[in-house]
């Protein structure tokens, strides 16, 4: 098998943009030769596939391995359920194909399992999913054998989603993982330096890489208001009632609590540096951060960029008059606003009229 490495799924029913026989991202081959000859194919051709959109990722590593005789492919899964708070497993016997879909049209095909933190993963857990699966004879002490290895490597690499798909039974009676996907906490990442060295910043995207190395918590979206707050809950309720009023943010843009005024420049220039912002909003309550030196990096990052495109500003909270009085007297084209339905309605308008 040669498959695609990319970070996106569903690179066997993608397709790729320069693919003249409509091969698909994973292939079986017979040959040494069609292993390189495939992989030629692959190599810095563009992949598209549901989870990369229409601009699609270049695929820059292939993975090679040895064909199984499949008999059975499954799905398997263990992540994190925010609403138990638990490790919880997913599994199927509809493997090897789009588990979403399985889930809404027939989700009784769906095992669900969630595991007590308190007393972890037992044997009796592991032998749900094998006969869940149905599997029979010595496939079932292979299965719980995998089970608990899984459950071992989630907890101990600090991961928060380990996928199988395709889990495979082969007509020997082995359980094989066939393909897997790991994510890992970022957050845990210092306890893991085998793990963080296996990052590959070229799948990352530019924008949200250049935000982590200033520390804002950014993530590009598709829309056209380029947003930046304070703190996640009131970033998530500004890009609600963008929505509402009928617009998309550009991005989520949290500088913290705790932001100077060089991060503020940072984050206003990977705002601009998405040519799909036509407008942007500013949403600050002061709270640990002050007013003031959010307007100090506004003017100091508009200054040094310019500025293209409609600039609304709300502020509240410390020192939010002074925040205000340093907005007022640079000599910037703002547009001031009182509280956040307010922001909202004329970020949507200025973006409208600016277009």
């Amino acid at each position: 098998m040669v498959k695609s490495q990319i970070h996106a799924g569903g690179r066997g029913a993608g397709r790729f943009k320069n693919d003249p026989d409509g091969k698909g991202g994973v292939r079986v081959v017979k040959s040494v030769e069609e292993v390189k000859d495939n992989a030629g194919q692959m190599l810095s051709n563009i992949r598209v596939t549901k989870q990369t959109g229409p601009v699609g990722k270049e695929v820059k590593r292939v993975y090679v391995e040895e064909g199984c005789d499949i008999g059975r492919e499954l799905y398997f899964s263990m992540l994190m359920d925010r609403e138990t708070s638990r490790v919880t497993i997913i599994a199927s016997r509809e493997g090897g194909m789009d588990i979403e879909e399985v889930a809404e049209k027939t989700p009784e095909k769906i095992l669900k399992i969630a595991i007590d933190p308190a007393t972890g993963i037992s044997g009796f857990h592991a032998r749900r999913v094998a006969f869940g699966l149905g599997m029979e004879g010595k496939q079932v002490g292979a299965c719980v054998k995998l089970v608990l290895a899984i459950y071992k490597a989630f907890t101990e690499l600090d991961a928060s989603l380990i996928e199988i798909n395709p889990l495979v039974v082969t007509k020997g009676d082995d359980v094989i993982a066939l393909d897997a996907k790991i994510s890992f906490d970022d957050n845990a990442l210092f306890r893991h330096g085998d793990v963080e060295e296996l990052r590959d910043e070229t799948e990352e995207d530019p924008s949200e890489l250049e935000a982590s190395k200033h520390e804002p918590n950014y993530i590009k979206l598709d829309g056209s208001i380029g947003c930046m707050v304070n703190g996640a809950g009131l970033a998530m309720a500004t890009m609600d009632i963008i929505k509402l009023n009928g617009a998309a943010p550009a991005n989520f843009l949290d500088v913290g609590g705790g932001a100077t005024k060089e991060r503020v420049i940072e984050a206003f220039k990977i705002i601009l540096s998405d040519d799909k912002v036509k407008a942007i909003l500013v949403n600050i309550f002061g709270g640990i951060m002050r007013c003031d030196i959010i307007a100090e990096g506004v003017v100091a990052a508009v200054k040094e960029l310019g500025l293209s495109v409609p600039l609304v500003v709300r502020l509240e909270g410390t020192n939010v008059e002074k925040g205000k009085e340093i907005m007022a007297s640079s000599g910037l084209a703002f547009v001031p606003a009182d509280n956040l339905k307010d922001a909202a309605e004329k970020v949507v308008q200025a973006m409208r009229e600016a277009a």
